[in-house]
């Protein structure tokens, strides 16, 4: 399930840099149309499940499981700058294309993810919102910072 998902954090220093209003929208354009086909599997996934919150703590895990091989250091976790990130592009790229999903499963996904995400990394306990959420609370520059 979900072979490759850790490449859709391949572009995120360039994507997290300098993010304002309207890059935050090209960026989100480009994503979506990279990544669109694991976030349909997710929904698909869950869909079909008989347990729809078990199946969205897998999607969780197994998330999880493309970050920490893709992403370790010597310690067997993200370092602290990479795991910053990561929380950010999760926040800002991964959660509102969840939530854009169509069906009513996409925000039971989305907090699945969210649980295990902020059980398997340390200071990671990070909340989601949808991508109009986001996008509004620019005015130049997200909430007047970077």
């Amino acid at each position: 399930m979900l072979q490759g998902i850790e490449t859709v954090f391949d572009n995120k220093e360039k994507m997290l840099k300098h993010l304002k209003k309207k890059s935050y929208e090209e960026n989100t354009e480009i994503f979506r149309e990279r990544n669109g086909h694991y976030f349909h599997e997710m929904a698909e996934y869950v869909g079909q499940a008989d347990d729809k919150e078990a199946a969205a703590r897998e999607i969780g895990e197994c998330l999880v499981k493309a970050v920490n091989d893709h992403f370790s250091n010597k310690k067997g976790k993200p370092d602290s700058r990479t795991q910053v990130d990561l929380n950010f592009f999760m926040i800002y790229y991964v959660f509102p294309s969840v939530l854009g999903l169509a069906g009513d499963d996409s925000g039971l996904i989305a907090e699945g993810i969210c649980q295990v995400w902020g059980k398997s990394f340390k200071e990671s306990s990070i909340q989601y919102t949808d991508y109009d959420t986001l996008y509004q609370s620019f005015r130049e520059k997200i909430f007047g910072i970077f």
